[in-house]
């Protein structure tokens, strides 16, 4: 009842919805007694039903970060302890990445932790989710460059940022070769919501010597069954 209520625009009656939904009239005025009282509803001084103060405080309480967060955890946890190495997600806000999971060996010599923000152009998260922006949103990030240089490797010049962004859109995933920091190597794969955005990326980081050793199609692998398996999780039934 309260879905359809919520779903109505044309402001029909509390009778009329509840005929729509197969509802008894009765069943649906004792509903909507409830969902007033309780402050899920509200009644607009014309008559209209609208969400109420309730139900919005509870809205301001959904991230649905957050949800892919909790499906991701126990998949990642695996994984890291498969690969032996430290797994990570990420997520953008305010063109920044921001880390919600970090497991795996040694993930306490690591230098990020979980809720630090850092710079995306330079990061294997990061180039994944710049990489999937909007086009406007992701020129408008280039326009801030050109970006400082952590390493000597570091991606610095917008217009070489632009190429490398677009190569991993195409392929599908992220390298960061010492970019951030010397002798660290990561490779990152996007997490789709159901809508099919990238709503996160997750890595798997190593030292420059460890990586080397192992083919990047075979981290892939396992980075792309990951994601797949997290995108499952939060898929609505």
């Amino acid at each position: 009842m309260l879905e359809a209520v919520l779903a109505d625009r044309e402001g029909r009656s509390v009778s009329a919805i509840a005929a729509s939904i197969g509802l008894p009239r009765a069943t649906a005025h004792r509903q909507i007694a409830t969902l007033l009282q309780d402050g899920y509803l509200a009644r607009l001084a014309n008559g209209r039903l609208v969400a109420g103060p309730r139900l919005l405080a509870l809205v301001q309480l959904v991230d649905h970060k957050q949800v892919i967060v909790a499906a991701a955890a126990p998949v990642l946890h695996r994984l890291a302890e498969r690969l032996a190495c430290v797994v990570q997600l990420g997520t953008l806000e305010n063109d920044m990445v921001t880390y919600r999971i970090k497991t795996g060996q040694r993930a306490g010599d690591f230098f990020t932790r979980v809720g630090l923000q850092l710079e995306a152009y330079c990061t294997g998260i990061g180039k994944v989710l710049l990489a999937h922006l909007p086009d406007r949103e992701r020129e408008a990030y280039l326009a801030t460059g050109p970006f400082p240089a952590l390493t000597a490797r570091t991606i610095t010049d917008p217009e070489h940022l632009r190429a490398e962004l677009a190569t991993v859109h195409a392929r599908g995933f992220a390298r960061d070769d010492e970019e951030i920091a010397e002798g660290l190597v990561c490779l990152a794969v996007p997490v789709h919501n159901p809508d099919g955005d990238v709503a996160a990326a997750i890595s798997a980081s190593r030292s420059a010597a460890m990586l080397r050793g192992v083919p990047d199609d075979a981290l892939l692998e396992h980075l792309r069954a990951a994601a797949h398996a997290i995108e499952e999780a939060i898929r609505v039934n």
